[in-house]
């Protein structure tokens, strides 16, 4: 049979429409792909274990979509590459699996394509449209930076290619979610072993890509740009007002966009900003796998931006704990608003700084960086302004990481600027 890797699971919604008693629920495309392969990769087992995996792991569609993307290439490489049944694979072969995610091959990498599978029929959606496969689909995929994929358009221009390289949090990904799986397996009676249990113990991997979180912060310039422009579009444009809200929010307590935008049992309201009886304020928060947490919030943000954005709502200065009020709303008053939705609106306030500095006579070097810049970028930034005026464990609890090592290689080994400084001024020779 072909040896190219195809998608073995659909989107969130079609998953969970699957019968996991059978394969009949499966598109014919994915049931011809495992049936397949010879007997002894035992294939359709190795499915169901995956399919089950993620039946049990996978409570939200972010969590989905994450847990599928490692699961699935384990899959695909056990069958398509090592060769054996999944359930049978040792330590060796997940450190093989590990170096082959490290260097894919380059028919293993295409572009990001929004759809695995391609439905052939009217426009209409029926029951018995048939599905292909997304020809330009790939296990992995590059992630191309901002600034590039704007200068393509501009151009009518194909990316420039480069090579495939994982980033850090992919590769501790990876170590999770394939843990996480032969744990499954072994409960399920499926295993004895859980091959990644002992790759991880010695964090080789791990090791080789550091978080350069420099390069993904803004300057304390740039940053004093930023908030000065939301805040001159605020003035221009009262509706701007929320724009700069959102922004205001995203740095003073490093939030991700998932915090504004909710989850499936949540959705963030003014309530969830309170405050506590010693007069401390928090924002009560249920973030990555589903894990409720506070942040503690600077008096700052409460006094110019908390105050200054319900006034425009024509709500009471300070919001009770009871109060249901959605925390960002649409235009028109109804609550929430999409992650892309809330992208746009930043990015508005990106453009329209770079215009500003270029008119106030900054240089290229100056504003370069802040072409890059996106949402994520805030919470980098805030936090490495942070790290050298807060304590550690404090930092750690506000950005909600599990391992102090984690906050403390990305943003107190990273002080850049001050280890620089701190040597400018030593002689070589008294």
């Amino acid at each position: 049979m072909s040896q190219r890797p195809q998608p073995f699971f659909e989107t969130f919604d079609r998953f969970h429409e699957l019968n996991f008693l059978h394969l009949n629920g499966e598109l014919p495309v994915v049931r011809d792909f495992l049936f397949g392969f010879g007997d002894g990769l035992e294939a359709a087992e190795g499915y169901r274990a995956v399919r089950g995996f993620l039946k049990s792991y996978a409570g939200n569609e972010a969590t989905y979509n994450s847990y599928r993307t490692h699961v699935e290439r384990l899959l695909l490489w056990s069958l398509l590459v090592a060769g054996k049944p999944i359930v049978e694979l040792r330590r060796r072969d997940a450190e093989a699996f590990m170096e082959f995610c490290l260097n894919p091959p380059s028919d293993w990498i295409g572009p990001v394509v929004k759809s695995r599978f391609l439905r052939l029929g009217s426009r209409k959606k029926l029951d018995t449209d048939s599905y292909i496969i997304n020809e330009q689909w790939r296990p992995f995929s590059h992630t191309v930076a901002k600034r590039e994929r704007k200068i393509a358009r501009e151009a009518v221009a194909t990316l420039p290619s480069r090579p495939y390289r994982m980033s850090q949090g992919s590769v501790a990904q990876v170590f999770a979610v394939c843990g996480s799986f032969f744990q499954h397996a072994i409960d399920e009676g499926l295993t004895e072993v859980n091959p990644f249990r002992a790759v991880k113990q010695k964090s080789i991997y791990k090791q080789r890509n550091t978080l350069d979180v420099a390069s993904r912060s803004l300057t304390q310039l740039q940053w004093s740009y930023v908030i000065e422009t939301a805040e001159q579009m605020a003035v221009a444009n009262p509706l701007h007002e929320r724009t700069l809200f959102i922004v205001a929010t995203l740095f003073s307590m490093y939030l991700r966009v998932s915090d504004l935008v909710g989850r499936d049992n949540w959705r963030p309201t003014m309530g969830d900003i309170r405050r506590d009886s010693m007069g401390n304020w928090w924002f009560h928060v249920v973030g990555k796998g589903n894990k409720a947490a506070k942040i503690s919030i600077r008096d700052d943000y409460i006094q110019n931006y908390l105050v200054r954005y319900r006034r425009h709502l024509q709500l009471s200065p300070l919001p009770s704990a009871h109060e249901k009020t959605s925390l960002i709303s649409t235009l028109k008053g109804r609550g929430g608003l999409s992650d892309r939705h809330i992208r746009l609106l930043l990015q508005e306030v990106f453009d329209s700084t770079l215009v500003r500095m270029a008119q106030e006579g900054w240089n290229n070097d100056e504003i370069d960086q802040l072409r890059s810049a996106s949402l994520h970028w805030l919470r980098h930034t805030s936090a490495t302004f942070d790290a050298p005026h807060r304590d550690m464990k404090d930092l750690q609890a506000d950005l909600r990481h599990n391992s102090l090592s984690t906050t403390q290689n990305t943003y107190y080994n990273s002080l850049d600027e001050q280890r620089a400084h701190s040597v400018k001024g030593l002689k070589i020779k008294n």
